[in-house]
C-alpha cells in the first residue's frame, strides 16, 4: 500500500508532539513522537513496508506489531482526510 499526505494540513512541533490543523476542514490533530515520525516519513509518498522498516530500525518494536499499529494509525489519518492509502500497484 502506498501512503501519501492529503489536504492542506498545517503543522507545528510542540515538545515531542506534532500539532496539526486543517483550515479547510476545521480539524485538529495531535501526534505523538511516533506519529510525528510517520508524518515526516510520508512527506513524499511512501510504501507501507518502507515506513515500517524505517520505524523498526528507529524504535524497539516487533515487525508484526509495527505493521498492525502503523496500519491502524494510517487508517485514522485517512478518516480525518490527512492521508490517502492507495493499493500497491499490481506486479
Amino acid at each position: 500500500m502506498m501512503v501519501r499526505r492529503d489536504g492542506d494540513w498545517l503543522s507545528a512541533t510542540v515538545g515531542e508532539e506534532l500539532v496539526m490543523m486543517s483550515p479547510e476542514r476545521g480539524d485538529y490533530l495531535g501526534l505523538t513522537a511516533v506519529g510525528r515520525r510517520i508524518w515526516e516519513l510520508i512527506e513524499e509518498p511512501r510504501d507501507l513496508a518502507e515506513i515500517c522498516a524505517q520505524l523498526e530500525s528507529e524504535f524497539d518494536v516487533a515487525p508484526e506489531t509495527c505493521r498492525a499499529e502503523v496500519e491502524e494509525f494510517l487508517a485514522e489519518l485517512a478518516a480525518q482526510g490527512a492521508v490517502v492509502l492507495d493499493p500497491a500497484p499490481a506486479t
